[in-house]
């Protein structure tokens, strides 16, 4: 798969060239959706949602450049085109792990993951290596449920719930899967990542249906919380002039 990211970083451009050949990635990737989508009724989980979930975190991370939080170049003096690699192979790798199990998904995505990594950073120094390796793994274990104690978790953490389209929704909803989360991420039209004024990252948000609020409100908030970035993204909601009808009969069943 094309990830067709622009990047002036040729370190974080080799190891896209070397994932985008990978045959044996892309196949994890379709396992995924075999589990995700045609077993359990959710949205994507495989490579397209890996590469939006790319997009978003190098969107981030280029707004919060000069923002020190713990991480690469913090803890260990790496440049700045370090943590890009960490989120690069974190957001590719996340959900792998749903080729298992959807509980605990994140767990199994690290080990899943470890040889994928090992192979796409064999270029590095070991010492590089090495680091580059813990942070992917921090990253893909707090992306969900765990602490997100990196910029790059914290940053992977936001990227994974801002892939919240409705286009990204049809899926569980077509096969009659109506509920809250399906019904309110019908609504969201677009999401876009911006630079703030108040604070570095403005995530706005455009919804048909006042239902995509339990998307925002619900979902989103709670990854910015644990993420450690609140204190840099702002979050704007906004309904359509007209609100679209999401359901047009609801039978509730008993």
């Amino acid at each position: 798969m094309k990830f067709d990211l622009k990047t002036d970083n040729p370190k974080l451009a080799r190891v896209i060239e070397l994932a985008e050949r990978d045959r044996e990635i892309e196949q994890l990737w379709k396992c995924s959706n075999v589990m995700a989508i045609d077993r359990l009724g959710y949205t994507d989980h495989g490579p397209i949602h890996a590469k939006i979930v790319a997009e978003n975190c190098l969107a981030l991370h280029r707004l919060l450049r000069g923002v020190e939080l713990p991480g690469v170049s913090r803890d260990y003096g790496l440049p700045e085109e370090y943590s890009e690699i960490v989120l690069f192979l974190a957001a590719i790798f996340h959900d792998v792990g749903m080729v298992i199990q959807r509980g605990g998904h994140e767990i199994y995505s690290a080990f899943l993951a470890l040889p994928y990594l090992q192979r796409l950073l064999q270029e590095f120094p070991p010492e590089e290596r090495t680091i580059l390796l813990s942070e992917v793994l921090h990253a893909i274990t707090s992306h969900y449920s765990g602490e997100a104690l990196t910029k790059e978790a914290g940053i992977l953490c936001v990227a994974d719930a801002l892939d919240m389209e409705k286009g990204r929704a049809r899926i569980p909803f077509q096969a009659g899967k109506v509920d809250i989360h399906s019904v309110s991420a019908l609504a969201i039209e677009r999401v876009e990542i911006l630079r703030g004024e108040s604070k570095p990252v403005l995530i706005k948000v455009e919804m048909s249906n006042s239902a995509g609020i339990f998307q925002v409100d619900q979902l989103l908030k709670e990854r910015i919380k644990k993420s450690g970035l609140a204190d840099y993204i702002e979050v704007v909601a906004e309904v359509t002039e007209r609100e679209k009808k999401i359901l047009h009969k609801f039978e509730l069943k008993v």
